[in-house]
């Protein structure tokens, strides 16, 4: 996947890239197209150690830091967002908010068009229903089932957040 900024302004740092200099603002979004994928919308932000390509992150909406989503159920509603680069800590780098996303998920098999939750593992996304643990503005957009061996699944995604418990 190859997005590409479609904004009317120069974007400095590819969408795929990650950097150990801020290029831009953090929490400046921009909107990029990739041949396979369309058209999406992403934000910069700050990266945090083990962030793959893929990874789902939670960011602060103030500072910009990221974290790997939370493994359990949590009382706040975080916004989350998708790594495009092994954006690690102390670089900056831009996180997919909006289209069709590939995601890390566990090693459980994803039917079409389904919710999506916090996994037991931080980072990646699972399929079963628990309390607190429901991302709000994602779902898989899968149009056939996909295998428990495969680590990814395709995201339609609208600026997510994590479902506070209640």
């Amino acid at each position: 996947m190859t997005f590409y900024a479609t904004e009317a302004w120069i974007v400095e740092q590819p969408i795929a890239d990650t950097s150990t200099t801020k290029k831009h603002p953090l929490g400046t979004i921009v909107r990029a197209k990739d041949s396979t994928y369309g058209e999406g919308e992403f934000i910069y932000l700050l990266g945090v150690g083990s962030t793959v390509v893929g990874s789902l992150v939670t960011y602060n909406a103030t500072t910009y830091q990221t974290a790997l989503s939370p493994t359990n159920a949590t009382t706040d509603s975080v916004p989350v967002a998708v790594a495009m680069s092994a954006n690690v800590a102390s670089q900056y780098g831009w996180y997919q908010i909006g289209g069709l996303a590939v995601v890390k998920k566990t090693a459980v098999a994803v039917s079409p068009q389904v919710a999506l939750f916090l996994s037991g593992t931080a980072g990646r996304v699972y399929v079963t229903a628990s309390s607190g643990k429901g991302i709000v503005g994602m779902r898989s957009a899968n149009l056939a089932s996909v295998t428990s061996t495969t680590s990814t699944v395709v995201a339609a995604i609208n600026r997510p957040a994590i479902e506070a418990a209640t």
